[in-house]
């Protein structure tokens, strides 16, 4: 690769899927690739502490008193001051501002622990999801990979992935297989994105 892919992460909680992606870089599995920073708008999140116990850049931005707009436009300087090419949201618990998406098109993914369209949307996040896929009496879910555009969980899909659910499945067990199929393949979708970015 001729120029460095700078990616930073957006986190609210303790970045198991950050984690993934450092243990890659460490063992040389994301070559061309640096992880510029990781923000997030909980002073109290794992994922800041994680990154900074690692080497990397952990920046707080205090949501107090600020608008939505407000809060992401402190954040887009950032982001933008660092040059980075690829925005990555990991358990990150705000909806971005319409402002901050068109600032970035096509340079925001998330992912979401459910194969949408199904369970997804504003009030499907975190352990609510696990625990709506098994009232629906699902057999199989998974997590999928996606652009981020001004709606929530409606961008365009880059990879879906999927695993069993049976019978003694619990929301946590759930959520255990989901997140393995997350470590696994978002370090894959950043390599294949910062390929496609050579080109």
């Amino acid at each position: 690769m001729n120029k460095t892919f700078r990616i930073a992460v957006l986190a609210s909680t303790n970045g198991t899927d950050l984690q993934a992606i450092i243990d890659e870089m460490k063992a040389g599995q994301m070559p061309g690739i640096e992880l510029a920073c990781v923000l997030s708008n909980k002073k109290s999140a794992y994922a800041l502490e994680r990154a900074k116990e690692q080497g990397y850049e952990s920046i707080f931005i205090d949501p107090e008193n600020k608008t939505r707009e407000e809060f992401d436009a402190e954040m887009a300087k950032i982001l933008e001051k660092h040059e980075i090419d690829l925005i990555v949201l990991v358990g990150y618990m705000r909806i971005l501002s319409e402002e901050f998406v068109k600032r970035f098109p096509n340079k925001i993914i998330n992912v979401h622990p459910a194969l949408i369209p199904k369970f997804c949307g504003p009030n499907f996040f975190g352990t609510s999801v696990h625990e709506e896929v098994l009232k629906a009496g699902e057999t199989e879910t998974g997590m999928t990979i996606h652009y981020v555009d001004e709606g929530c969980d409606t961008g365009k899909i880059i990879l879906q992935k999927t695993c069993p659910v049976t019978p003694d499945d619990t929301p946590d067990t759930l959520k255990d297989k989901v997140q393995t199929l997350e470590k696994k393949w978002y370090p894959e979708v950043i390599r294949q994105l910062a390929e496609k970015n050579e080109k």
